[in-house]
């Protein structure tokens, strides 16, 4: 794993949970609307006598438990990658790194916040990928 493919497991976890939050929030919008009441007569062989939107509050607090342990796992690598981070010794490439991976800034927000053109950013970007030392074991998603 190269030091990019790291360092960008925090953005593509962070991309994932919000994802889980939006279908969250559709299945609760689903589970808080009133069905319409069938007027075909339906002949079933079993009854179901839970209400319709229990499967969907089912699936809301599965959902839940797979959220909360996908953010603890995002607050253990961005942990891990802030103490990477930390030892790069150059403070603008630190700087680069942190902006980029650690707070998901573009590139132009980070050449404001560091008052340097895009170039130069990249350019400090890539030098702190050679000079970034990952940990024996790292965190993989």
């Amino acid at each position: 794993m190269t030091a990019k493919e790291y360092l960008r497991q925090a953005y593509r976890l962070d991309q994932k949970i919000c994802s889980d939050l939006e279908e969250v929030a559709s299945l609760r919008e689903m589970a808080s609307s009133v069905s319409s009441p069938q007027l075909t007569e339906r002949i079933q062989t079993s009854k179901n006598y839970d209400a319709p939107f229990v499967r969907s509050l089912e699936k809301i607090m599965e959902l839940e438990d797979k959220i909360n342990k996908e953010i603890d796992l995002l607050m253990e690598l961005k942990k891990e990658i802030r103490s990477v981070i930390t030892s790069v010794e150059d403070t603008d490439e630190r700087m680069v790194l942190k902006y980029r991976y650690v707070h998901n800034y573009t590139w132009e927000q980070i050449g404001i916040e560091l008052h340097a053109d895009a170039r130069t950013v990249r350019r400090w970007h890539g030098k702190a990928l050679l000079h970034m030392v990952l940990p024996e074991n790292p965190i993989t998603i």
